[in-house]
Parts: C-alpha cells; sequence; structure tokens
C-alpha cells in the first residue's frame, strides 16, 4: 500500500528547489509513496514587488552567499542554476498552483515555477512571466492570471499555510511520510530511512 508524502515547499526557496530538483524525485521513484504538495509561503511577509535579500540578511555579501547555495547543490547534483539577489512574493504563483491543481497540471506547473525562478531568471509574481508560465503546462494564460489574484486561490493558499503551522512546519522543506516528519533538505538516504519507517516499500 502507497504510504502519503505530504511536502511542504515554496518556490523561492533555495533548499526547497535543490530538494524538488533531486531527493523528491528519487524517493517517488522508488519507493510507493503518493505525493501530497502544499505550497507553503517561506516569507509571508515580503511586499509586492519583492525585496532585495540583502534586506532579509543584512550585511550579507550575496556573491558568497550564492556560492554556498551553488555547492550545496551540487552536493545533491544540482547545477546551472544562478540564486537571485532579490526575494520576490511568491504568493500569486501559488494562487496559480491551486489552479494547476483544480486542473491536474500540477505536477508539470510545479517543476516549471522552480525551474523559471531558479533556472530563467522569471519573475514570479510578474504577469508576463505567470502566464508565459501557465501555457507551458497548458493552462489558459488568462485564466491563470485571474487565478493569480482571486481571492478564492488565495484563500486556499492561506488555508494550507494555517494547516502546516498547526502541523509544526516552521521550515522548509518538511516532509511528512505518514507522521514521520523530517526537516530540511536533507540526503536522500535519510529521507529513505524515514519512508521506510513509515511503511513505505521498495518500488
Amino acid at each position: 500500500m502507497s504510504v502519503p508524502l505530504r511536502l511542504y515547499t515554496d518556490f523561492v526557496c533555495p533548499f526547497c528547489f535543490i530538494a524538488e530538483e533531486s531527493t523528491v524525485p528519487a524517493l517517488l521513484r522508488d519507493y510507493e509513496l503518493t505525493l501530497d504538495w502544499r505550497g507553503f509561503e517561506l516569507h509571508p511577509g515580503t511586499p509586492r514587488g519583492g525585496m532585495p535579500l540583502t534586506a532579509l540578511f543584512p550585511g550579507a555579501h550575496l556573491p558568497s552567499l550564492h556560492d554556498r547555495t551553488r555547492r550545496f547543490g551540487a552536493q545533491f547534483g544540482v547545477t546551472g542554476f544562478e540564486p537571485p539577489d532579490t526575494l520576490v512574493n511568491s504568493r500569486r504563483a501559488l494562487a496559480l498552483a491551486e489552479l494547476a491543481r483544480d486542473r491536474n497540471v500540477l505536477e508539470p506547473y510545479r517543476h516549471a515555477a522552480f525551474d523559471a525562478h531558479w533556472r530563467h531568471r522569471k519573475n514570479l509574481e510578474a504577469g508576463v512571466d505567470l502566464r508565459e508560465l501557465a501555457t507551458s503546462v497548458g493552462l489558459d494564460s488568462d485564466e491563470a492570471l485571474s487565478a493569480a489574484d482571486d481571492p478564492a486561490y488565495l484563500d486556499r493558499v492561506d488555508e494550507k499555510q494555517a494547516d502546516a503551522r498547526a502541523q509544526g512546519v516552521t521550515g522548509i522543506p518538511t516532509f511528512f511520510f505518514g507522521d514521520v516528519r523530517v526537516v530540511g533538505c536533507q540526503p536522500l538516504e535519510a529521507l529513505a530511512r524515514a519512508a521506510e519507517r513509515a511503511g513505505a516499500r521498495r518500488r
């Protein structure tokens, strides 16, 4: 029997990106798991239009910070990405993810959103980039842009955020293999052990 994997990530989280590019697909390939993805705003206080990373990390030397992120990603086999200097508000992209869920294209949308932000420097708040992202996975661009600001979809983002907080989620990525929780971008071996503790069988 498949074990549920409830996964909390955000498109603007570098460690979520690395996990989504490496350990998450490996787990789903190797174990009998059913993914239940939940968008989680990493920095919900980010203003519309974003803010420079130096506002989040005062005094940080961004080239060194980005180099550490790239080196960390390389440990997981994730290369060829360029961390941005600006933290964007991910709320519109997360609302659009809820439309993608309704239209049964959530998985390709998730991958496309991470790829757009981390590999192609797309702005996940900008209408033109959200339209391009939506059409790349077969969504209607007008409907997608409306969904990004639709109170009903934004409420769903808030509900998932509140539920995550109630489950004790404070950092991401967070993995729940059934009731077994793992926090952070962890090596595949650690995640595999957690999956097995929850009863997941190898395929």
